[in-house]
């Protein structure tokens, strides 16, 4: 029998892709932005010994989307999905295909014609070896036993997308796939600029948990300075795209994307910048060199003129990648290799711990590097993370050409210019105020106390113009709530008599710098209102969707519809992304069968 096999993931980017189309001791003070947002902009601890100066979318379709195949667990932590099952492979559409649908095949409303065709109609093979890390929500932890919580700052989208990505084409979202402080991240809280040359701005707010009653929500805002310079006043850039030709990427929602992607991006090149683009299949290949930004003809030709095939060499082109970067590479200027791939790399070193020690390895030249996902159904997603953590860079996932302007064109200034590098966050607790907390998300971020102070220790950078938002759960003295056993040597006499919560110390380094400056920002008991503001619902409703995804254990009883409900109290129609995420949870409380009075 003669099989006819066709990928699927491209009619399911296709229908995202329309779907898309149309649809922060010293005293704390209020600034303008601050006003609208309810964010209160803390100030930073004059008194402590700090180092030297630092420089609406559509309905759902009413035909509803077939549920796949459960996962299987692969090795070492990593979760394997695979779907469908063997008996859903090369059958004859007849009486068995509704068994096959059931079993996880994505729903085809019709086939084409067998008699007109000459050769018998069979489904498609359609196989999703998705990967991602196994992820242990944090718990709480009472201050009594440890009063410093200390983590990597984030500033990944990659999850978000992709889970809208799931949710668009009616696939059940993996909780592996859920990192909730990516998803917090990926939307615009507005933050204010900070002053002067100061690296950051920091942002509080402190309100009620939406999600429990015993406890309170503690939103942090932390940011870098916007970039509105004129593209001729920026620093020069040497970029080398590293893009993945292999034959996993032949599909519309792959190489295809990738070209428009990065097309875009040669609309902000000028004749300061070098491009270099490196491929990697079976083998890596130079196709361009040092070419300068402005000759954008001769950069679009070799970037449309890639096609897909072979296996995944990806180690090989890595290497290549970098060597390229550091013979052109300007002093001063943003030298960066930009990583395009579904993540598939089956040559030679192909394991996420042997990747992670070779980009360890490489980020020493000095050359940064961003990470672009790509793709459905065979998305690597820990080796992706895992690239983008350990390489000084970023991680996105470009699921469409208008997540691609908004990664590449719109916020080019985060996504490719470092503002600050190895960025950790400590918060200190008062044991006299704070009995416990309870840290949602960055879960692969957190670190041991003591490498807050090792500057050995690497740890996240951010952008300019980005920020990071960090949402912890505590509980007061005074609540009922129960947090582990007393210990009897717990409290500090001087903490007792403050009204401080508790302080924010924030440790970075310059982009070219390898010794970071402490900064504190104290954060009292008078920040607490007792109505949170649009950003802190907002960010509240992200973080209960999350954790729905994921079936936390501590998300209580709450619903798709008491999300939908919060959310309600706000127009956000004015923030197409957000606007999209209200319609993503409105999406999902009709799946599940939620329902509230509008």
């Amino acid at each position: 029998m003669t099989m006819k096999k066709t990928r699927l993931t491209r009619m399911i980017s296709a229908l995202s892709a329309l779907a898309l189309l149309t649809a922060c001791g010293g005293s704390a003070e209020m600034d303008t932005t601050s006003r609208e947002t309810g964010m209160i902009r803390l100030q930073p601890d004059t008194t402590a010994a700090n180092d030297a100066a630092y420089e609406t979318m559509p309905e759902e379709n009413e035909t509803g989307y077939a549920k796949p195949c459960q996962p299987t667990n692969g090795e070492s932590g990593v979760i394997q999905h695979v779907n469908p099952t063997e008996d859903c492979n090369d059958i004859n559409i007849g009486a068995d295909i509704e068994n096959c649908i059931e079993e996880g095949a994505p729903a085809v409303e019709e086939a084409a014609p067998a008699e007109d065709m000459g050769f018998p109609v069979t489904v498609p093979e359609v196989y999703n070896t998705e990967e991602y890390n196994y992820i242990e929500e944090n718990g709480y932890t009472a201050v009594s036993a440890a009063p410093l919580s200390t983590f990597s700052a984030d500033v990944d989208t990659a999850s978000y997308t992709n889970i809208r990505r799931m949710i668009y084409d009616g696939y059940d979202v993996p909780p592996e796939a859920v990192r909730i402080e990516e998803m917090i991240n990926y939307f615009d809280y507005h933050y204010s600029d900070p002053d002067g040359n100061e690296p950051f701005a920091v942002h509080a707010e402190l309100s009620d948990c939406p999600w429990n009653k015993d406890t309170q929500l503690l939103m942090l805002g932390i940011n870098t300075k916007s970039t509105d310079t004129l593209l001729e006043d920026r620093e020069p850039m040497n970029i080398v795209f590293l893009i993945d030709v292999s034959g996993s990427m032949y599909s519309d929602d792959k190489l295809p994307l990738v070209q428009k992607s990065f097309s875009m991006l040669t609309d902000n090149l000028s004749s300061r910048d070098r491009i270099s683009i490196v491929t990697y299949a079976g083998s890596d290949e130079v196709v361009l060199e040092g070419a300068d930004g402005n000759d954008r003809e001769r950069v679009l030709d070799a970037i449309n003129s890639l096609e897909a095939g072979g296996s995944t060499a990806g180690a090989a082109g890595i290497c290549t990648a970098y060597d390229i970067a550091e013979k052109y590479f300007i002093e001063g200027g943003n030298n960066r290799v930009i990583l395009a791939t579904d993540g598939d790399l089956n040559v030679g070193i192909s394991s996420e711990s042997e990747l992670t020690r070779l980009i360890e390895e490489k980020r020493e030249s000095g050359v940064f590097l961003s990470v672009l996902g790509f793709g459905t159904g065979n998305l690597k997603d820990n080796k992706l993370e895992a690239l983008a953590d350990h390489g000084n860079g970023n991680y996105s996932y470009i699921d469409s050409e208008r997540e691609a302007k908004k990664v590449l064109v719109d916020e080019m200034s985060g996504t490719l210019y470092t503002a600050a590098k190895d960025v950790k966050f400590q918060l200190e607790f008062n044991p006299a105020n704070i009995k416990g907390y309870r840290l949602i998300g960055y879960e692969n971020r957190t670190m041991a106390a003591e490498d807050f102070n090792d500057d050995t220790k690497d740890a996240g950078e951010i952008g300019a113009g980005h920020s990071v938002t960090v949402l912890y759960e505590l509980v007061p003295v005074d609540s009922p709530m129960e947090i582990g056993s007393e210990l009897k040597y717990s409290s500090d006499d001087n903490g007792k008599k403050s009204d401080e919560l508790l302080t924010v110390n924030i440790r970075c380094k310059e982009p070219e710098g390898s010794e970071s400056r402490l900064i504190s920002y104290p954060v009292e008991k008078s920040l607490y209102r007792k109505t949170g503001s649009e950003n802190f619902t907002f960010a509240a409703g992200v973080a209960e969707f999350g954790m729905l995804l994921r079936n936390s254990q501590y998300i209580g009883d709450i619903t798709y519809s008491n999300i939908a409900a919060q959310l309600s109290e706000y127009d956000y129609h004015s923030d197409e992304f957000k606007d999209e995420f209200v319609y993503l949870v409105n999406t999902m409380r009709r799946r599940a069968g939620n329902y509230y009075d509008d």
